[in-house]
């Protein structure tokens, strides 16, 4: 029985091994590609079949419960999607692919392993697998146009985030110095007792600010532009996507020490939520190169899930929970576009998508729904999670945040129209049409279907966000 609570991180650990005895040997990087491609949906699979389950191991130090099977269950759907419609792998240099795949599959395990540590060292142990395999991700990108910048971003991305595991750690230290302990069970009484005193404030915030760089939520987003221009297309839409998630499920972990109340906190996370919408608003709106665009955009959504989290309570958490997993749809959605558009792995400047709806119609409509739902436009995931983020802040008394969010969520409606509008709105010149692979129209499909359904009918997810939210309250 233990075995079978363990069971998707054996899968992942396996996958992992299979995949290292693959570079070793010279076999095609298609064949490593498919193998890949179908250990992710396995595992994918295995995890929806480990949804309910429940139970503790390694002392206690690793929970297996519903709230951490769902993300378990987002992470490995989203690289499975990702392996699909990036099988071609332009960007990465051919002879390098299958160690690729093989730190990927890394980076997702970390992150797995991530949403069940309930103790703080698993919880650095898993947080630096996955992030020590995504900063070699970074430089692996082709440089066959003399393109030297994915070095600078990968030197960029480990500086910044050896900085942030020191913050975390120190945080984890003030955390153990007032309660003796390391794991959360016992560090939620004992928060309690001392959440109004200066260190526990301190504490909170300095492990939080660990999470803020995977989020990339202000002060911790300066890393973000730069390696989203600088790795290969393929990379940035899983650092774009899947790792939000561990930072969302490990910010509502250590939020729930704080719960019921913790004014300074909340005001603190209110001060970052704000300036986080504003300034990566702001920024996007004169961005030429779309994925420095979506890297802005994506400090601004960390903003958004702010307001889930400063609600202290089940409701918001779950609202958080189903925005950024609509959230890594959505942008998975675009990415699809820019790795089937981009023709050798180069970037594109929004310019590219010039006449897009005649070059490849499917991708231009499958570009807008993402664009849309990003800019919180119904029927949409994007907009009935800014609706339930917006309506529980509202509800808590947070006006004058609800007003500032409301503000940039039209402010971020312009850059992301002017995307759709370059796309259907201008011939496309002398650029060639595009031709799509049948399983990328597929893919691009299901992403579109299951955008459009979580927004029109999101009580179920809700649903099962809230009751896995509640069982670690």
């Amino acid at each position: 029985m233990k075995m079978a609570l363990f069971f998707p991180e054996l899968f992942l650990l396996l996958s992992c091994l299979v995949i290292f005895l693959l570079t070793l040997g010279k076999m095609r990087s298609s064949t490593v590609r498919n193998i890949t491609a179908a250990l992710s949906i396995i595992a994918f699979l295995i995890c929806a079949g480990s949804l309910r389950l429940e139970g503790d191991l390694f002392f206690k130090a690793y929970r297996i419960d519903l709230f951490s099977q769902l993300f378990k269950l987002a992470i490995t759907g989203g690289v499975a999607l990702l392996l699909l419609f990036s099988r071609e792998l332009k960007g990465i240099e051919e002879t390098i692919r299958a160690e690729y795949y093989l730190f990927l599959l890394l980076s997702a395990l970390g992150l797995v392993m991530l949403v069940s540590s309930v103790e703080l060292l698993s919880i650095f142990v898993a947080l630096e697998l996955s992030s020590y395999a995504l900063y070699l991700l970074v430089p692996m990108r082709d440089d066959h146009s003399g393109l030297r910048e994915q070095m600078e971003a990968g030197i960029k991305y480990i500086l910044f985030g050896v900085v942030a595991t020191g913050i975390m750690l120190f945080g984890m230290s003030y955390l153990f110095g007032l309660t003796g302990t390391t794991y959360l069970s016992e560090l939620i009484p004992a928060m309690n007792q001392v959440i109004g005193t200066p260190a526990a404030i301190v504490g909170i915030a300095l492990v939080m600010g660990g999470f803020f760089f995977k989020l990339g939520l202000f002060p911790f987003h300066f890393w973000l532009p730069d390696v989203y221009q600088g790795a290969s297309n393929e990379t940035t839409a899983f650092i774009a996507s899947v790792p939000k998630l561990g930072a969302v499920a490990l910010l509502i972990r250590v939020a729930t020490l704080a719960a019921p109340s913790a004014a300074t906190l909340v005001n603190l996370l209110m001060i970052l939520a704000v300036c986080s919408m504003f300034y990566g608003n702001l920024i996007a709106l004169v961005q030429k190169d779309i994925k420095r665009m979506l890297a802005f955009s994506g400090i601004a959504h960390a903003g958004f899930v702010i307001l889930g989290i400063i609600t202290l309570k089940d409701t918001g958490f779950a609202s958080a929970i189903y925005y950024i997993t609509g959230y890594m749809l959505m942008n998975l959605a675009c990415f699809l576009v820019i790795c089937n558009v981009s023709v050798k792995g180069e970037n594109l400047a929004i310019s590219d998508l010039t006449g897009l709806y005649k070059r490849a119609p499917l991708l231009a409509f499958t570009l807008a729904v993402g664009m849309f739902a990003l800019a919180g436009i119904p029927p949409f995931v994007g907009f009935m999670g800014k609706f339930m983020l917006l309506a529980g802040a509202l509800k808590e008394g947070y006006l004058t945040l609800v007003i500032l969010a409301a503000i940039n969520t039209a402010i971020a409606i312009y850059y992301y129209l002017s995307v759709v509008r370059v796309s259907y709105c201008t011939d496309p010149e002398e650029r060639p049409a595009l031709t799509v692979a049948p399983l990328t129209q597929v893919i691009s499909i299901v992403l579109v279907l299951i955008i459009i359904i979580m927004g029109v009918m999101p009580a179920p997810v809700v649903d099962i966000a809230t009751a896995a939210v509640r069982g670690i309250m």
